[in-house]
This record gives structure tokens, sequence and C-alpha cells, in this order.
């Protein structure tokens, strides 16, 4: 199940992008996704689901981005490493 969402965006912000409406909603949808993953609110597999990509596909995506798909800090694997 999926539900509309309609956003007011001002036409000149699809010439100023030079994105078709599609095109525009496609990569908003990636942006904000990437944007909820790299602050730690949503998981891959989420984030994956609400850019409507492959969870390989969105963490192929993160690079153009400049996120990365690790999202643990020195401290957080040292202390995994501990624990093994």
């Amino acid at each position: 199940m999926s539900i509309v969402l309609k956003l007011d965006i001002p036409e000149g912000a699809f010439s100023a992008l030079r994105k078709e409406p599609s095109e525009f909603a496609k990569e908003l949808r990636l942006a904000a996704a990437v944007k909820w993953y790299e602050m730690g609110i949503i998981s891959q597999e989420k984030a994956a689901e609400i850019a409507g990509l492959t969870r390989a596909e969105f963490i192929f995506s993160l690079g153009k981005f400049g996120v990365s798909p690790f999202q643990y800090t020195v401290e957080e694997m040292k202390e995994e490493i501990s624990r093994a």
C-alpha cells in the first residue's frame, strides 16, 4: 500500500534544476531517504523502500551523496570488536 503525497513546488524549481516533475519527485524521495539514513532516523532497508530502490541500488546511491553505508562511530566499532 502506498499513500499519495501532494507538494506545492514552484514551477521555477523544475526549470532551475532542469528536471521534469516525475524526475524531480524521484530525486526528492532519494534525497530525503539518504538524509534520514545519514541522520540515523531510518535503516538502509527503509531508506531503500522510501527511495523506490533495491537495497543494493540505495547503497550505491549513497556514494553520489558522499554518505557512508556504514553508520558506526570509531568508538562503536572498537566496542564491537572487543566483544567478538
